[in-house]
């Protein structure tokens, strides 16, 4: 098993350049480096991104659809970014949707999605073990989206994995990386032992404190 075979914030090489374009932008914006006023003009993207007009185009319409740009008549597309009004709201609605998820892959999970989970789960373990963040931290990203493919629900999957880019890329670095490396692993190892014992709802406020959690540390 490869625990890097699936990032949500890596295009695919078959991915149109539009895709590829609108991921870069997103980025550009949630992590500051195209600030929140900015006008976003055609020209400016083609130059700095060097591509054509017609990819531009739909990687804008696209970024007016998430709400991280705004189209004014007459004037051109401004960025908007995300207030901590919508990162709070965000936060709050990727909650329900991550205890729903843990809810539907307990009860549904297959043995051979359970060993994955479990052997990820080890991985967890060892990285936090050896103060490994950044290793930690992607392998916490592939636990969650195992949880998601176990819930056996495409809406939900894709609707978790969009909010991971966007909290990916505007939480905050914690000071104490090992102390918060180890709470992320008690707080992922309650969520794992809900699955090995089938106990969803222990399952669903082991994920609900964690969620709690996750929020707490970023905001």
């Amino acid at each position: 098993m490869s625990l890097y075979k699936f990032s949500p914030e890596t295009p695919s090489g078959n991915q149109p350049l539009s895709s590829s374009l609108f991921s870069r932008l997103q980025t550009d914006i949630l992590t500051g480096k195209i600030r929140s006023g900015e006008k976003l003009t055609e020209q400016r993207i083609c130059e700095q991104y060097s591509v054509s007009r017609t990819p531009v185009r739909e990687a804008l319409r696209q970024l007016e659809m998430d709400g991280l740009i705004e189209s004014i008549p007459n004037r051109g597309a401004y960025v908007i970014g995300l207030s901590l009004q919508d990162i709070g709201d965000m936060y709050q609605l990727r909650k329900i949707y991550e205890i729903q998820a843990v809810r539907w892959a307990i009860e549904r999970i297959t043995e051979k999605e359970l060993d994955q989970l479990e052997e990820t789960f080890e991985f967890m373990e060892f990285y936090t073990m050896k103060s490994d963040k950044e290793k930690m931290l992607n392998i916490n990203t592939y636990f969650h989206q195992l949880i998601y493919s176990a819930s056996h629900n495409r809406m939900l999957q894709h609707m978790l994995a969009s909010y991971q880019i966007y909290i990916k890329h505007i939480r905050t670095t914690p000071r104490n990386d090992d102390e918060y490396l180890h709470l992320v692993l008690e707080e992922h190892r309650a969520i794992f032992e809900a699955f090995q014992k089938r106990d969803v709802e222990a399952g669903a406020r082991a994920m609900e404190i964690h969620m709690n959690n996750s929020k707490a540390r970023s905001i």
